[in-house]
């Protein structure tokens, strides 16, 4: 698949924005591809400890690949949140206990 100056672009401004979700993000890695003349979106990205976490959007009827990039964006967007949200939870369980 040729990826586009604008696609590539939009790609990299959306990735950008993850380590806000969670902080120890090492890498990210976005995987554009057509399948059955439909787009697919990949996001991995790879944190401290060896934890992955991968979101994988297949276009529905009439969905171009920025919508695909988006909701990718979304899901593992989430996935960051809530890990984030564990670990924060764990270690705050954890310090009351102490007290």
């Amino acid at each position: 698949m040729e990826v586009t100056d604008s696609i590539r672009e939009y790609v990299e401004t959306k990735v950008s924005r993850l380590p806000k979700f969670y902080h120890d993000i090492q890498s990210i890695e976005a995987i554009l591809d057509m399948e059955a003349e439909r787009p697919v979106v990949e996001i991995i990205v790879t944190a401290r400890r060896k934890h992955t976490f991968v979101a994988t959007h297949r276009a529905a009827d009439m969905e171009d690949l920025y919508a695909c990039v988006d909701k990718c964006f979304d899901k593992v967007a989430e996935q960051l949140r809530r890990f984030k949200d564990k670990v924060r939870d764990h270690k705050g369980a954890a310090n009351l206990k102490r007290q």
